[in-house]
């Protein structure tokens, strides 16, 4: 069977007005969904996106792009952006890359990242997006671990790459520069290709996206996603965002995460819509509100640290009239955001969930406008069965108790679940126990059916749109020599969700002092992308532990909900070091 006919399903379901018939058409939709036998092989790329989207609506844009800094900008047809990813996918298939191949992707929010995207998707390349923010150490960190054989990066980070790849022992088969690098292949020289190309013979269940993910005990994980659960499973993400055929979508996240793949790709052009990317450096909210009034968007998806900014603004300067869907996800707003949000477009900020590991698995759909509460995330997607659960995997049906957000299997595997951590059967083995896939979350329902989220099952912190992994910061920490032994937790703050907190026992012979704590924030500063650097740094005695000499960061985190406002003896807060400015921030 073809899945052309379920994208066309999803589009026309999309465009139903009333919304309560868009419910109950959704959930019909998905429940057939997820009965149907999908074909053994499947390329998005060459059967969507060129033989449906490009057939029908090759002239419309795919993708609106603009320099927040330099005021460029430019747009790309379906037609124009099909020709330019098969341009890049023909000038690495000429340097030896073939299906199957790793295509590190470290680029900012720029056209040739869409480009490099379509060609991954349609060669068969596992494509392994990858921040820009992240240091020599972690990118080195990613080589070994998995070996690339084609990178794209832009100008500014290739001697890191360069660094990176010879410590890793490593030689990729192409590196492409966007700019000019010594040793690295100008983008520009791509543009002679031909702008056709042969899709690779692609498997439903061959691996075509490596997202690097923070974990809570080890360093970051490799979350495998197919040829299905990504392009397939996120027409779960387009219904509950309501995306429809020509609507110009914008999402605020940069590539190297899995949210940029979810709504920057894939929600977007599964349904025959606009993707739109504004690049900047440093955000700046009026320019950001003023691109989005000029390019007329429709449907925009932000973090909930932005929306705290955007409503700030005197809102009744932009015409933000186009807005349809306004979409957030991360934790729950404050009412009085969603209120003045409302007043400025009409439209009320719905909040959703979902990991790097899945789509779109909770939300509130464009049906529930009108109906939602203050702080709930909504109800499970129809594409996955979801319930609660207690430690023991027992399905908790009892209002208002917090319980594990867990994916039942058993019934139906929900197509946008994620298939392996890659080569780490154990990690794997332990997320998916007794015919059911652990999120690593906690939430509860009420009477009424409604989700709230609780918060990490574990101990990854949530700051500011990014999860960091305690591991990763303790094991920078722990290098410096005055550091004998550290735990690092996440506390509550109403700008950020959390902050990095890191407590920290002394080796002998060191005493603690603001000196000692300048020094180790510079030492993160070195070795730690910026989101993830400690903020707070508490030099401690002990650190409170289980029997079996676990560190109890649970009992950390619930100290310093229980502190006053008072200042702790040894407590030093990043903000407080006018020495670190010119740092990282």
């Amino acid at each position: 069977m073809s899945l052309v006919s379920v994208y066309r399903e999803a589009m026309e379901l999309n465009t139903i007005k009333d919304m309560g018939k868009r419910e109950t058409e959704a959930k019909a939709f998905f429940e057939k969904l997820n009965k149907t036998d999908l074909p053994e092989k499947f390329n998005w790329a060459a059967e969507i996106f060129e033989g449906m989207h490009v057939k029908e609506r090759g002239d419309q844009p795919a993708l609106i792009w603009t320099d927040l800094e330099t005021d460029a900008e430019s747009q790309f047809t379906y037609k124009e952006m099909a020709a330019n990813g098969n341009k890049f996918l023909n000038f690495v298939r000429k340097n030896g890359v073939e299906k199957g191949n790793n295509l590190y992707m470290l680029t900012p929010i720029v056209p040739e990242t869409w480009f490099a995207s379509f060609a991954g998707l349609k060669g068969g390349l596992v494509s392994v997006p990858t921040a820009t923010s992240m240091t020599e150490r972690e990118i080195q960190f990613r080589f070994e671990a998995y070996k690339p054989d084609v990178i794209i990066s832009f100008e500014g980070l290739t001697d890191l790459v360069d660094d990176a790849l010879k410590k890793a022992d490593c030689t990729p088969k192409a590196k492409i520069v966007l700019g000019q690098k010594d040793g690295w292949v100008s983008y520009s020289e791509i543009d002679g290709e031909s702008a056709e190309a042969d899709p690779a013979d692609v498997g439903r269940d061959d691996v075509l996206f490596c997202f690097f993910t923070s974990g809570t005990t080890g360093l970051p994980k490799r979350v495998g996603h197919s040829a299905v659960s990504y392009p397939v499973g996120h027409l779960s993400t387009a219904v509950i965002q309501g995306l429809e055929p020509g609507d110009i979508h914008h999402n605020l996240s940069a590539p190297g995460w899995a949210k940029w793949a979810w709504s920057s790709l894939f929600a977007p052009l599964n349904l025959g819509a606009t993707a739109t990317g504004f690049n900047f450096t440093a955000l700046n909210i009026e320019k950001y509100i003023a691109a989005i009034a000029k390019y007329k968007v429709n449907s925009f998806c932000a973090p909930p640290t932005a929306w705290r900014a955007f409503v700030g603004l005197d809102l009744g300067k932009y015409d933000l009239s186009a807005m349809k869907y306004s979409l957030s996800a991360g934790e729950p707003l404050n009412p009085e955001v969603i209120e003045r949000w409302k007043k400025a477009t009409g439209t009320e900020i719905r909040d959703f969930y979902g990991q790097t590991e899945s789509t779109a698995m909770i939300g509130n759909p464009p049906w529930m406008e009108g109906k939602m509460r203050f702080g709930s995330f909504g109800y499970p997607a129809y594409m996955y069965d979801v319930i609660l659960a207690d430690d023991e995997g027992n399905e908790i049906t009892t209002p208002d108790e917090p319980g594990h957000i867990v994916v039942r299997l058993n019934n139906w595997r929900a197509l946008g679940l994620f298939h392996e951590y890659i080569d780490d059967p154990e990690k794997t083995q332990a997320a998916f126990q007794n015919n059911l896939y652990f999120t690593g979350d906690k939430a509860s329902f009420d009477k009424d059916g409604y989700w709230w989220f609780v918060g990490r099952s574990d101990d990854v912190i949530k700051s500011s749109d990014f999860r960091v992994g305690p591991f990763e910061v303790e094991s920078a920490l722990i290098e410096h020599a005055s550091v004998m032994e550290t735990a690092v937790v996440g506390i509550p703050d109403p700008k950020r969700h959390q902050l990095v907190k890191a407590f920290v026992i002394l080796s002998e012979g060191h005493e603690p002092s603001r000196e000692l704590a300048l020094e180790l924030f510079k030492h993160t500063i070195e070795v730690l992308a910026k989101f993830k650097i400690p903020r707070i740094i508490e030099f401690v005695n002990e650190l409170p532990k289980t029997i079996s000499g676990k560190i109890r960061r649970v009992e950390l985190r619930e100290n310093e909900e229980g502190k006053k406002a008072e200042a702790v003896s040894n407590e030093y807060f990043y903000h407080q070091f006018p020495e670190l400015s010119s740092k990282k921030k």
